[in-house]
């Protein structure tokens, strides 16, 4: 023993710690831990410099405000069209100086406390804070006590009438007169008048009182009223138990109504009419439709008439409507069905003559479409093409243009990247307006004049320009992101990859993230990033998606992180997307095969050593690879996930997977598949999690209970849905640390808070 301590105690320490890194053990240190940090969004946004600009159009003035980070900290800017100059709105120095004077804070001209401002005459600027309006004009200060608003719901357009809610019933009050006419005269507790059941309605308590809701759309010239009732009578509720609170040492109840697939003891809602004149009341009772399906109906001008768009549950048929008020007589203009599903983000616009223009797949891919009103046929197909167009942007009647955005049109080039174009309403002359081979982000003038144009890629960082909106012409250039600090730091931007999808013939597309320490003799374990919902493509396309989000973080811990959009995800065409209906629990096949793909030419890429993590849909596929896929992912981190789609919300498994009629509901659970776990999987949600309800992490727990499976779990007691996001919380180290611990090899430190 005497010999061995020879060595002295700083030896035998440092012999130790060799020992000790050579087992795989090594401990993480902060800097691991603020390498991380410095990319998670409240200090990332604040490094690069003009990354976007969002522009605020100021009404009667040729100008716009946006709000930016700069060398000089956040900055609100102001553009004046007229003379191509973009300035300070004003002096931020002199504002934050008379702010504390009035305050007695210590604010920083660097990060004022408001995001929003108002431009009022004389070029003075308004804003809100601290329960204050002030006023400010580039030379003093003033504030005034914010009056409490006057509650102007229910008001009509010509502000003659206010429409209210009283035990459970629909009222009207004439507000020259004081006179009250009750419309409605059946409404009782759960059938309840000029109502809607919200997404979040939570409920205290079994009996307890839903949160107020109040909906109403009065008719241009105020004699008519669209409103509905929310009848709850056969709805079945889902449960919380919300154990956060300090001052109880018992849990409190929580509840909402929340339909599963197939389900028919839903809370619906009734589309009713209502004439001020006659005091008649029309119900549509055949556009009755769960409280989770959109029903989109609008006055027409003339006051007469209400369109709009209607899905049939499941989303296998999609109508438009032109509804007569007086009689509730329904005609419909044009019906579409799908042996599949239709989107439910259809876009639909009626112009000012008998014609609509409206987004349909029915030729394999999203293009828009000329369709008579009176008959509903097909005029022409505005778009025709093997791409997909992503938005209307606006139909300029007068002069014949549609402008709209599309991606995939341009060939050689990213099928994502989205582009503006115009086209004549009779289909002639289609227009590139934005040139640049990169993804554009389009901002329209309210003049219809400019469009303010962010484009970039995931490595080109974003050029920020204003456009002509005809010719497409650049008017002047506003801004371009400085990276400069990013760049000292060493960041790489991610690199995009392609790879053959699991049918063998189609191309996906893919990025992937490397540390800033980055070194092309090292061997990286590889993560992969997922959320394969079909409604969404989910790998960014933009400097700021790049940039901004939960792949770069990881990283910087030591990781290879990859995103991939693979067969069955939106953006492509119909047949691209429909890969993935009744098959939601396959999405990641496709992402080991892009990554064995990758790996070929990656040497760097350690193909034996691979993780995934996702959340909400994520965290369905993140655990459904661990269970499809064993042998490959080896640590997994699902948070929040909807781990079997019978016990998720309606709207979006029986869009995606239909009913569930068949055993492919059953075959895709994570549930029935929890004996197929070899690797390490931590399971995390939300105790109150009123979005996918945590019962379903708690029946895969208990079937890898079962199963004799060894599982990690997570539960925040006082979250919903929203943890883990890209802002980093107590979670995020928590993932961090499981995939560094375990994929990795590490020993992490504990008790370390982020942002502290």
């Amino acid at each position: 023993m005497k010999k061995f301590f020879s060595f002295g105690s700083n030896k035998f320490i440092s012999f130790l710690s060799l020992a000790y890194c050579l087992s795989g053990n090594a401990q993480v240190t902060k800097e691991t831990y603020k390498k991380a940090e410095y990319f998670l969004t409240n200090s990332i946004q604040k490094e690069i410099y003009n990354l976007e600009v969002i522009p605020n159009w100021i009404k009667d003035k040729n100008a716009f405000w946006h709000v930016t980070y700069t060398k000089d900290g956040k900055r609100f800017l102001l553009t004046d069209i007229s003379k191509k100059e973009t300035k300070n709105a004003f002096d931020h120095e002199l504002l934050t100086k008379l702010l504390n004077e009035a305050t007695g804070d210590s604010l920083k001209s660097i990060e004022l406390p408001f995001d929003k401002i108002k431009f009022k005459v004389d070029n003075k600027i308004e804003f809100e804070w601290k329960n204050k309006n002030w006023e400010f004009d580039n030379q003093k200060l003033s504030s005034t006590q914010i009056p409490k608003s006057a509650d102007n719901r229910g008001l009509s357009p010509d502000k003659k009438w206010r429409a209210f809610t009283k035990n459970y019933n629909l009222f009207v009050e004439n507000l020259e007169t004081t006179e009250v006419i009750q419309l409605s005269f059946h409404g009782k507790k759960d059938y309840e008048y000029g109502t809607f059941y919200g997404w979040s309605d939570i409920i205290e308590g079994e009996n307890g009182i839903r949160p107020e809701q109040f909906y109403v759309r009065w008719s241009p010239d105020s004699k008519k009223i669209l409103t509905q009732i929310a009848d709850l009578r056969m709805g079945e509720k889902m449960y919380l138990l919300d154990f956060s609170k300090d001052e109880k040492f018992r849990p409190n109840l929580l509840s909402y109504y929340r339909g599963s697939p197939g389900d028919t003891t839903l809370v619906k809602k009734i589309p009713v009419i209502f004439d001020l004149d006659t005091k008649k009341e029309t119900k549509l009772l055949s556009l009755t439709t769960p409280h989770f399906m959109p029903l989109d109906l609008a006055w027409d001008k003339n006051s007469e008439t209400l369109i709009g768009t209607y899905f049939h549950r499941g989303y296998k048929q999609f109508d438009i409507l032109d509804i007569e008020a007086n009689t509730g007589k329904i005609r419909t203009v044009y019906s579409e069905k799908e042996q599949t599903h239709i989107e439910y983000n259809t876009m639909f616009q009626k112009l000012k003559g008998d014609k609509f223009i409206m987004a349909s797949q029915q030729s394999g891919w999203n293009n828009l479409y000329l369709i008579d009103w009176k008959t509903g046929n097909i005029i022409l197909n505005l778009t025709p093409g093997e791409y997909v167009v992503n938005r209307v942007l606006y139909a300029d009647e007068e002069k014949n243009q549609l402008y709209f955005m599309a991606a995939g049109r341009e060939k050689g080039r990213n099928v994502y990247y989205q582009h503006m174009y115009s086209v004549g309403l009779d289909s002639k002359e289609l227009t590139l307006i934005t040139p640049e081979n990169a993804f554009h982000e389009i901002y329209l003038s309210e003049d219809k004049k400019f469009v303010v144009d962010n484009y970039s890629t995931v490595n080109q960082a974003t050029k920020s320009v204003l456009r002509d909106l005809a010719s497409g012409n650049i008017f002047m250039q506003i801004s371009e992101a400085d990276i400069s600090s990013l760049k000292a730091k060493g960041y790489q931007s991610p690199k995009q990859f392609s790879a053959i999808g699991k049918d063998g013939k189609t191309d996906i597309y893919g990025i992937y993230y490397v540390p800033t320490d980055f070194n092309l003799k090292k061997s990286y374990p590889i993560i992969d990033y997922t959320y394969t919902g079909p409604f969404i493509d989910i790998t960014p396309k933009t400097f700021k998606g790049g940039l901004i989000g939960l792949q770069q973080p990881m990283a910087e811990l030591g990781f290879v992180v990859v995103t991939v959009d693979g067969m069955g995800t939106f953006g492509r065409s119909k047949a691209f997307q429909d890969v993935s209906y009744r098959n939601l629990g396959d999405g990641t096949t496709d992402h080991v095969l892009a990554i064995k793909q990758l790996a070929k030419s990656k040497p760097f890429l350690n193909i034996d050593k691979v993780g995934i993590f996702g959340h909400s849909a994520g965290g369905y596929d993140a655990a459904r690879a661990m269970l499809l896929h064993p042998d490959f992912y080896k640590v997994g981190v699902a948070s929040a996930g909807d781990h079997d789609h019978r016990m998720e919300k309606a709207w979006w498994p029986e869009m995606y997977m239909g009913y569930s009629v068949g055993d492919f509901y059953h075959q895709q659970s994570n549930i029935t598949n929890a004996a197929n776990l070899k690797g390490k999987l931590l399971l995390a949600h939300g105790a109150i999690d009123e979005n996918v309800n945590p019962s379903a992490t708690y029946k895969f727990a208990e079937a890898l209970i079962k199963a004799g499976k060894d599982f990690d779990m997570f539960i925040w007691p006082s979250r919903n849905h929203n943890f883990g996001r890209t802002t980093g919380d107590y979670f995020t180290k928590k993932r961090w640390d499981y995939f560094l611990e375990h994929l990795l090899g590490q020993k992490p430190l504990l008790h370390y808070q982020i942002g502290k």
